[in-house]
């Protein structure tokens, strides 16, 4: 999957609680786009819940089933329980930039590999289930430069590329900084160089 395409994404930061033969787990997600922010997302989560008998987590920091940038821990439950399991379910939803915490308080009862293994997996299924999504949408910016007699048909043009106005300054021509979806941003130069028969000014910005 290209940098380029659309994926969904966690809208924000989301969590759900149950309890498994008396042990409370509470599951945490978050939108996290890079390594360092799922870091910083679980030292948070893990801080928050310190009197926690284990935090285990999580990460795919990449479009959805990208596994270039992974990490898990089972945080001292028996390798393989938790980590892994919730890995596995973060890997397989169509979902992107994504960490998972799932803090355990124990409850006396031992749940055996098997009841470990659902209960962390299960645990990730369920607030990837319930959790409110975005889009994520890689954006190209412009500078567009035109004539007066073109400002309206070009802003008339704008919608249908989804692109957004984000600065204008008038002078001898104007000067247009717009963003747009990467996806449409040939098409919009071509469509502004045909309406101006090529004397549109266009410049990509960093």
């Amino acid at each position: 999957m290209s940098s380029a395409q659309r994926y969904p994404i966690p809208a924000g930061r989301h969590r759900i609680e149950e309890v498994i033969n008396r042990s409370r787990f509470i599951t945490t997600v978050a939108h996290t786009p890079t390594v360092e922010d799922a870091r910083a997302f679980i030292r948070e989560v893990s801080e928050e819940f310190g009197d926690a008998s284990h935090n285990c987590w999580a990460y795919v920091a990449g479009p959805p089933g990208s596994s270039a940038q992974i990490g898990m821990s089972d945080d001292g439950e028996p390798h393989g329980t938790a980590g892994k399991p919730m890995l596995t379910v973060l890997l397989h939803a169509d979902v992107g930039e994504i960490s998972a915490v799932v803090t355990r308080y124990f409850g006396g009862v031992l749940l055996g590999k098997g009841g470990l293994v659902r209960a962390y997996s299960g645990g990730v299924q369920n607030a990837l289930a319930s959790m409110p999504r975005s889009e994520r949408v890689p954006t190209a910016a412009l500078a567009i430069v035109l004539e007066y007699g073109a400002v309206t048909p070009f802003q008339r043009l704008l919608p249908d590329f989804e692109a957004v106005i984000e600065n204008e300054e008038y002078g001898v021509d104007v000067t247009y900084r717009i963003t747009l979806p990467v996806e449409h941003a040939d098409n919009l130069i071509a469509a502004v160089t045909e309406l101006t028969n090529g004397q549109a000014l266009i410049e990509p910005m960093l």
